[in-house]
Parts: structure tokens; C-alpha cells; sequence
């Protein structure tokens, strides 16, 4: 590790930092439907939009109404995608003339990138069109993302209110997220990364001569306006099969380090519209506060075990001064290569510009474990927000059965339908992550498409049903996913992780938005100081790395201890 190292992830979080307020106060006017600076642009469009789909912004929807009207718009997006990458062969945009996608692998796609995944099992510049790049992927890109805005902007109004049966309006929220907040961002990151080099154009490739005097021919296509809301979003697949390793998706350290940026910016601020919202500002600096402290300790992590290196190859003769380079990009170093893996975990961003299953035991064991925790760190774009709600109602209740009062958050008393709620939506992970895990390590078929024997091999099946169902997307490499067996039941493990977990998330938000909000009295546990924050750490660990821990002993942590005393598998 170097100073210089530290210097630069202190600064991107400097930089992080200083946009959540501001961004975070324009998405609090946004989605109280106030004017704004793009209303003169937007306005228009939003009340077209509106007009058209019949849909009358200033009527409310109760809780069942507003899941309904989510799943229908999911469901929609899923057989429209879906269609899109069967026809492929047929439909226009496609200067590669590739082939349909099949069927196993077109569910999976589908399901993948509705449910905000963008798990790939799949190279984008050999399989899809332009088309189904621009059309299908990068429509999703935006409204899964607008739509786990919307589900946290419902829960956000359960607590803001007192005594009502309405949490918002699914079709408004949808609407103002995307036309208000991803739009213009996306549309100035993407010029920013046309700046910086990345591609965005309608050719299919470009020759070139190599150093050697061969022909190679280099895929080209609409890549910057796809990567900078596969960040923004927190979606995360990318238009190449590298994802960000790749030049043309990342060029430079410049461009990684916008990568990042945009990756943590809107999830970080809505914490703080969260706060804007119920009228406690210092309540969304306590969440914000979570986030970075595991944010920052996990990156400090994977920074120390790669600069470290691996005994093995030292004992073999390899010079430890670079630690271990494997699976790195040279132009990012280990500083920003650890900081992308953990970001990009932390969130559910999934995007990668190192190779996870290159690190070592430990620091690949970081990025799993921070999926595992819920992704709540900040989590996906609304998708976080409404995760660490849940955590939060989880630690009131821990401390009310520590003092013996009732449990209650930002006035709002938190009793047992609130609890039942929250840990079925907890629950969801561990029984997808690990259920389908068990089943593939004793399958034949499932483990033929394991790439590595030994601990590692059991860590490749552990990741990608832990990246599935926590909706993150990023692989640890070395399992051949494309099968009918990993397309399908990755597929459901999305689906369980992101509608399983949202349902009685907005079934919380009715129930709590019908209470009456009373003031707080010397009683009342503060939810917005250290001890709070300190408090939901530890709950936060306790919830999400108990259930794991033995999976983890078993891949990553006993990979990390034959490391050290090196053995080899």
C-alpha cells in the first residue's frame, strides 16, 4: 500500500461527498413535485407521457396498488426484452448479423437486466445487435433503475406521513426519476466519457494492424450513452465481455475514476433526500455515515491483501513489490482496482475493472461478502435506500428489547407486522443464495461447469448465486454460466432478490404510512447519532455475515489460510 494509493480513494470520497447534498436536496424538490431547472425542458414531455398512458399524477396509490403497478411494469419490460432478443436476427440495427439469442439464455438476459442484475453470460460484442444493445439493454438500464427509486421514494413517504392509506404514485415516481434525475446525468456522463475516448457510433468494428503485421478487427458500437447509465444506475453490465477492464469501456485512470464516481453519487445522495424527506437531515447523514464506514474499512481490505501479494508466488521467485497484479489492469493499479471492487459490490452496480476471482483469498472474499450483506452499502439506485430502512427497523426493534420500550423509528412505532415484513425480506437472500448453491456443488452437470477444483471452484458457484440474487451482477470468473441449468436458476435467484425482498418492503411502507407519527420524548431511542450508527453496523453484520459464514469457511476464507501457509489446491 502507498500513500499515493490511499490519497486517491480519500478523494473520491471527498468528491462523493460534496455532490450528496446538493443532488440529494434536487431529487427531494424533484420528487415532491416541485419546479425545477429541467421543468421548462421535461415539463412538457411528463405531462405527454402522462396523457398518453392515462395515467392522472395527482391521484395516489395505497401500497398494494403501487406493487401492483411495479410488478405489471416489470413484468411488461421482461417480455419486452425478451422478445426483442429472440427477434433479434430479424429486427434492424444489427451490422454483425447475429443470430437470435436462445431461449435459456435470452430468460436469464431478461430477467437480468428488469431486475436491475445485468448478470452476463454472455460477450455483448459477439452476441447482441446494436439494437438489442440500445433498445433492450440500455432502456432497462434506465427504468429498473427509475423503478427501485420509486419503491424507496414510497417507503421514504410512509414515514414523512402520518395516518394515510397512500404512498405515492408508482407511474409519477417512474416518470420524474427517469426524465429528472437519470436523463440529464446519464446524458452528460456520456459526453464525458465520449471526451475521454469511449466509443458512440453505429459501426460495427475497425481494422487494425497489429505490431506484428496481422489484421485485427476491433468491436465498436453506442458505448459511452450505455456505460454512463450502466453507472448512474447501479446496473452494471457492460457493452463489452470485460466489462470495465476494456479500453473502450475504460480507457484511462481518468475515466475510472468518473466510473466510480457516478457508481456512488445518486444512491449516496437519495440517503440524504431520505433525510430531506421525514425532516431530519442528520438521519440520512447517520445512514450515509453506515455506508462509508464499511465502504472505506472494506476497500482498506482488498487494497492490503493484493498489495500484499500471494507467498505462493513469492516462494516460487516472483518479485513481492508489485503484491499481486493478477487479473489488474496496469493503468488502474491495486488502489483503484480494490476501490472498483468494493464500490461496485457495495452497491449493486456490478460492473468490474479487475477480475474478482484473480485476487486473493481474502481480498476476493470482501466483494462477496458485501453482496451478501444486503448491498444496502449504499446499495442499488433506491434499492440500497429501502435496504437499510430495513436494517434500520431491525435495530430499533434490537433496541427496544435491549431497554424494554417499544421499538420506534422517526416517530413511527414499529411493531409486529413491521418486524414479520422486514424478516421475510432478510431471509430471502440466505435461502436463494445458499439453497441454490448446495444444489449446483452436488449436481453433475452443475459442477462440470466448474472451472477450478477445490475451495476456489466452490467460491466461483457461491459468487454467482450471491451476485444473482443480490442483484449485483459481477462474476468471480471461471464458471461456465451458460448453460440451461445456471441461465434458469440464476434467473429465479434474481427474481427472488429483487421482487421477494421489494414486496414486503412495500407492504412495510403501508403499514407504517397508516400510523400516526407522534413526537419523540425523552424516551425515544435517537436514530440519528453514533450509537445508532454503531448499532446498525453491528446489525448489519450480525444479519448478513452470520448466515454466511459457513459457506465463506468453506471457498474464500480457507483459500486465504492455505495461501498463507502455502498450499495449493
Amino acid at each position: 500500500m502507498t500513500v499515493i494509493g490511499w490519497l486517491q480513494i480519500s478523494l473520491l470520497f471527498l468528491a462523493v461527498l460534496a455532490v450528496v447534498k446538493p443532488l440529494g436536496l434536487y431529487m427531494a424538490q424533484v420528487f415532491s413535485g416541485g419546479r425545477n431547472v429541467f421543468s421548462p425542458i421535461f415539463g412538457p414531455v411528463e405531462r405527454g407521457l402522462y396523457a398518453a398512458a392515462g395515467v392522472d399524477p395527482a391521484k395516489e396509490q395505497g401500497w398494494l396498488a403501487y406493487t401492483l403497478s411495479m410488478l405489471a411494469f416489470s413484468l411488461a419490460g421482461f417480455a419486452t426484452l425478451y422478445a426483442i432478443l429472440r427477434l433479434q436476427a430479424w429486427l434492424p440495427l444489427n451490422p454483425q448479423g447475429f443470430g437470435s439469442v436462445p431461449p435459456d439464455l435470452a430468460f436469464n438476459t431478461a430477467v437480468s437486466f428488469v431486475t436491475n442484475t445485468n448478470w452476463q453470460n454472455y460477450a455483448g460484442e459477439t452476441t447482441m445487435s446494436h439494437l438489442s444493445q440500445m433498445l433492450g439493454l440500455t432502456v432497462q438500464n434506465f427504468v429498473s433503475a427509475a423503478s427501485g427509486i420509486a419503491m424507496a421514494l414510497a417507503l421514504t413517504r410512509a414515514f414523512a406521513r402520518s395516518a394515510v392509506s397512500t404512498v405515492g404514485n408508482f407511474w409519477v415516481d417512474l416518470t420524474r426519476a427517469t426524465l429528472y434525475v437519470l436523463l440529464p446525468l446519464a446524458i452528460v456522463v456520456a459526453l464525458a466519457f465520449v471526451a475521454m475516448g469511449l466509443p458512440q457510433t453505429f459501426h460495427a468494428s475497425v481494422t487494425a494492424t497489429t505490431l506484428e503485421g496481422a489484421q485485427q478487427s476491433i468491436a465498436l458500437g453506442p458505448v459511452a450513452s450505455q456505460e454512463a447509465i450502466k453507472q448512474l444506475g447501479t446496473n452494471g453490465g457492460g457493452f463489452f465481455n470485460v466489462n470495465a477492464a476494456h479500453p473502450f469501456e475504460n480507457p484511462t485512470a481518468l475515466s475510472n475514476y468518473l466510473n466510480i464516481f457516478a457508481m456512488l453519487s445518486v444512491s449516496a445522495a437519495l440517503l440524504y433526500t431520505f433525510g430531506q424527506f421525514v425532516g431530519n437531515r442528520r438521519q440520512g447523514w447517520a445512514f450515509i455515515a453506515v455506508t462509508f464506514a464499511f465502504l472505506i474499512a472494506s476497500a482498506g481490505v482488498v487494497y492490503w491483501a493484493e498489495a500484499a501479494g500471494n507467498p505462493i508466488l513469492t516462494a516460487l521467485g516472483l518479485d513481492p513489490a508489485l503484491g499481486n497484479m493478477e487479473g489488474k489492469e496496469v493503468r488502474f493499479g491495486q488502489a483503484m482496482t480494490a476501490l472498483y471492487a468494493t464500490v461496485t459490490t457495495g452497491l449493486s452496480d456490478g460492473g468490474v475493472n479487475g477480475m474478482h476471482g484473480s485476487f486473493t483469498g481474502l481480498g476476493g472474499l470482501v466483494p462477496m461478502f458485501l453482496i451478501q450483506l444486503g448491498e444496502v452499502l449504499p446499495g442499488g439506485v433506491g434499492s440500497g435506500l429501502y435496504g437499510m430502512v430495513v436494517f434500520a427497523i431491525l435495530a430499533v426493534f434490537v433496541a427496544g428489547l435491549m431497554v424494554g420500550r417499544t421499538p420506534e423509528l422517526l416517530g413511527k412505532k414499529i411493531g409486529s407486522r413491521e418486524m414479520k415484513y422486514a424478516m421475510f425480506a432478510v431471509l430471502i437472500l440466505p435461502l436463494a443464495i445458499l439453497g441454490f448453491t448446495a444444489i449446483s456443488a452436488v449436481l453433475p452437470f452443475a459442477v462440470a461447469s466448474v472451472g477450478t477444483a477445490g475451495p476456489h471452484g466452490l467460491s466461483e458457484v457461491l459468487y454467482a448465486f450471491t451476485s444473482a440474487a443480490g442483484n449485483n451482477g459481477s462474476a468471480f470468473g471461471g464458471l461456465t454460466g451458460n448453460t440451461p441449468w445456471y441461465n434458469t436458476t440464476l434467473g429465479i435467484a434474481m427474481l427472488l432478490g429483487r421482487f421477494a425482498y421489494a414486496v414486503p418492503v412495500l407492504a412495510i411502507a403501508g403499514s407504517i404510512a397508516a400510523k400516526t407519527r407522534v413526537p419523540a420524548s425523552k424516551g425515544t431511542f435517537p436514530t440519528d447519532t453514533p450509537l445508532f450508527v454503531g448499532l446498525l453496523i453491528g446489525i448489519i453484520l450480525i444479519l448478513g455475515g452470520l448466515q454466511f459464514f459457513p459457506a465463506l469457511a468453506l471457498g474464500p476464507i480457507i483459500e486465504h489460510l492455505a495461501m498463507l501457509s502455502g498450499q495449493t489446491f
